[in-house]
């Protein structure tokens, strides 16, 4: 009996790391749309003294994440490696980076993965990026993430500028990444790490309600962001970028960053947010 505890509590201990991973990741391809070359991220035409008085006066959103009635036994998620034994308590936020890397880790044998967790306070930065991505900001220094190895491009037309479409290709792994990972696992076992969250946003001065209200506003963040099939002009100014159509300029940062993902890039990663919106929202499966 107790052997079977163990080993329902270990994979909810990997599946919720999970949905860790998932956040952090999204979090992680926008941040390296913004963080290329530096002509790369002249099109991001918003200077810093401009994103500071773009995010404040900040409006919190609300919102209550439904409580899962019966807890997922995770028992379709293996680890590929066990050879350590898995802790089954959440530890204090103080020195939960040890247990939220290694869990990450056993879920993928990506590369990219072990750059992105290589930094601290991994829980917090999660926090502090979510609570960034819900206002539309792409807070740049949270996680040191490596970028796409080739410059941003451009190519002329006349007087006229327009984006490479090449430049979509740099995102491919990345978004192949979060693509692969399962969404509605990860928000079934979103209650057994809630509490780590719960306390940094505390940190932060927010409520559980204003954390769910800035989860689930970061997501549509990435929903609401329209696809782009057509050849996207821009304008340069100085040394700035701007997209020519005033309608994407006009978009959030963090929104304008994900169109440079390229059309079937936002796609897929606004289907795995829309799967793990509607998983939290639903987290019995009543529809």
């Amino acid at each position: 009996m107790t052997e079977g505890r163990d080993a329902t509590n270990k994979s909810k201990s990997i599946l919720t790391l999970g949905t860790l991973a998932s956040l952090i990741i999204v979090g992680g391809v926008l941040y390296q749309a913004q963080k290329d070359l530096p002509n790369d991220s002249e099109l991001l035409s918003i200077p810093e003294q401009a994103v500071e008085s773009f995010i404040a006066p900040p409006i919190v959103p609300e919102a209550t994440i439904p409580e899962a009635l019966n807890e997922a036994d995770g028992a379709n998620l293996e680890s590929s490696t066990q050879s350590e034994p898995i802790k089954t308590r959440l530890p204090e936020l103080d020195t939960s980076d040890g247990f939220v890397r290694e869990r990450i880790l056993l879920m993928s044998n990506k590369p990219e993965m072990t750059i992105w967790l290589a930094t601290d306070d991994l829980i917090r930065r999660t926090a502090s990026y979510l609570d960034g991505l819900s206002r539309g900001i792409i807070l740049g220094k949270i996680f040191p993430l490596s970028s796409p190895k080739s410059s941003f491009a451009t190519h002329n037309d006349g007087d006229v500028i327009w984006l490479n479409a090449g430049n979509y290709d740099r995102y491919n792994t990345t978004v192949a990444v979060i693509a692969s990972l399962d969404m509605k696992s990860m928000a079934q076992m979103f209650h057994f790490a809630r509490p780590l969250l719960e306390s940094a946003f505390f940190e932060m001065g927010y409520k559980p309600r204003q954390m769910d209200g800035i989860l689930l506003t970061a997501i549509d963040q990435i929903l609401n962001t329209p696809i782009i099939a057509e050849p996207i002009r821009l304008t340069r100014d100085s040394v700035a970028y701007k997209y020519a159509d005033m309608s994407l300029e006009s978009l959030t940062p963090l929104q304008k960053q994900l169109i440079r993902t390229g059309p079937e890039n936002t796609q897929r990663l606004q289907q795995q947010a829309l799967t793990l919106k509607n998983a939290l929202l639903d987290p019995n499966g009543t529809d």
